[in-house]
């Protein structure tokens, strides 16, 4: 798809880039057709991370795709691509994997399948090659400076990716695998990508003197607009970090996302799903200092109603889970201020590093711990989705039943569903014991009668 080349001055992704976008995911469509979305999963990364007009693309891309597109993190993107060559390419050695991708670079420390240092850096073949290769000339000046570019992105990773963290280095995805095919083709190496290999690549390139001219065995046609940005990359990256020899890896990012659904499918068939997630949701307990038992106690209450309204969810609805996590980090957002503690946890949970996440679920959650209190009208656009309408409503109901953060029985509420409308019933003599709940469950009614979304109607 190379949407990367795509975004103009503005970081706006063009119509025609767009296009070619929506033409790669039409083609996927047809080879999909018949397949669940629960068995499918589509990842964009760093093009669509910075473009500004992500939102609108991606609505028209689910329509042709007829699936989910989920922005994944930098760091996440790291993470699984490091699970895809760990999987594929296991070793008990301390391991270097780096990804060039189109516009950034991933850079992973791990053992075994333990990922211990991922970073992702906004600098790829594709960014490079359109900055100084542009014109399609090569020449040792461009090549210079492509290097001092790459050089200043990646210097804050010389510490931590340093050789003594690693025995072996190995290179995936598509510049690697495209500078190991022609090096071997050429009988410079066996594949392995060296210093020596490098610069005779570039030398290469700086005979040829343009992208029409070069001709190299191995090269397929639709890499030559990128090599001098790749070459540039690598060279600085084998340089700047002590790479000897960078060996092709057999798994990349498609692979881990694979494993990772695969993962999740199965923790789906356990009878108590969980997957990475949930673990990052209780380190973001610990880190932020969650009161975990209030965060437990709103949640067995918001999950009781959902029920209720949803009977028929499966085992690991993602819906009931997305509302079961924001009832677990709705108060991290204490740990800056009490005061609109709400907006911010939802900006927290917005841009933190959660492993297993995607940008687009945190920003789901995000929006479910936005409207946890207070005005519906913040979210009035999301509230037009029913199913979030329904989160956002069990979510507010559990915490006002919990707020005075003490245990609550979820079997002493019923929540009824009648199409656009909500009734909450209460166990005999349950209202009457607790007048200041039914209080301001009567005022979380009126603020739904305001917002238009729904109907909540309380009894007693």
């Amino acid at each position: 798809m190379r949407l990367g080349g795509g975004l103009d001055e503005q970081g706006m992704l063009t119509e025609p880039a767009q296009q070619r976008g929506l033409d790669c995911l039409a083609r996927f469509a047809t080879r999909l057709a018949g397949f669940s979305s629960v068995h499918l999963r589509a990842v964009a990364t760093q093009t669509l991370r910075e473009a500004r007009n992500r939102d609108a693309f991606l609505a028209r891309a689910v329509v042709v795709l007829g699936h989910p597109i989920e922005v994944i993190s930098g760091r996440e993107e790291a993470r699984l691509i490091y699970s895809g060559v760990a999987r594929l390419q296991p070793s008990d050695h301390p391991r270097l994997v780096i990804d060039i991708g189109g516009r950034s670079t991933e850079m992973i420390l791990g053992r075994g399948r333990t990922p211990m240092v991922a970073e992702s850096f906004g600098v790829g073949s594709v960014s490079l090659s359109m900055r100084y290769f542009g014109d399609g000339r090569f020449s040792e000046s461009a090549f210079r400076a492509a290097q001092v570019a790459a050089g200043a992105e990646l210097e804050e990773a010389l510490q931590p990716f340093a050789p003594r963290h690693w025995r072996e280095a190995l290179g995936s995805s598509g510049t690697a695998g495209a500078v190991s095919q022609l090096l071997a083709a050429s009988g410079v190496s066996d594949g392995r990508i060296t210093p020596d290999g490098l610069r005779w690549c570039i030398a290469r390139c700086l005979e040829a003197g343009d992208i029409d001219r070069l001709k190299l065995p191995g090269l397929r046609d639709e890499r030559r607009p990128v090599i001098a940005g790749g070459l540039s990359l690598l060279y600085t990256l084998a340089t700047h970090f002590g790479i000897k020899e960078l060996m092709p890896a057999r798994g990349a990012l498609r692979q881990g996302v694979i494993f990772d659904l695969a993962e999740r499918l199965e923790a789906q068939r356990r009878a108590k799903p969980g997957d990475l997630r949930d673990d990052s949701v209780t380190e973001l307990q610990r880190r932020f200092g969650v009161d975990a038992a209030q965060a437990a106690r709103v949640q067995r209450v918001a999950l009781a109603l959902y029920h209720d309204v949803a009977p028929d969810a499966p085992a690991g609805d993602e819906a009931m889970r997305e509302l079961g996590w924001a009832c677990a980090l709705h108060e991290i957002g204490m740990m800056v201020s009490h005061h609109d503690h709400h907006r911010h946890s939802a900006y927290l949970l917005s841009h933190v590093d959660a492993p297993g996440f995607s940008q687009s679920q945190q920003r789901r959650i995000a929006e479910l711990v936005l409207g946890q209190r207070g005005g519906l009208r913040k979210l009035e656009a999301q509230l037009a989705h029913r199913d979030f309408a329904w989160q956002v409503l069990c979510l507010r109901l559990g915490l006002i039943v919990c707020h005075a953060r003490s245990d609550v029985g979820s079997e002493a509420l019923q929540l009824a569903r009648r199409k656009d409308s909500a009734v909450l019933g209460f166990a005999p003599g349950w209202a009457e014991a607790h007048p200041r709940t039914l209080h301001l469950l009567r005022e979380e009614a009126e603020a739904w009668s305001r917002s238009g979304a729904l109907s909540l109607f309380v009894e007693g």
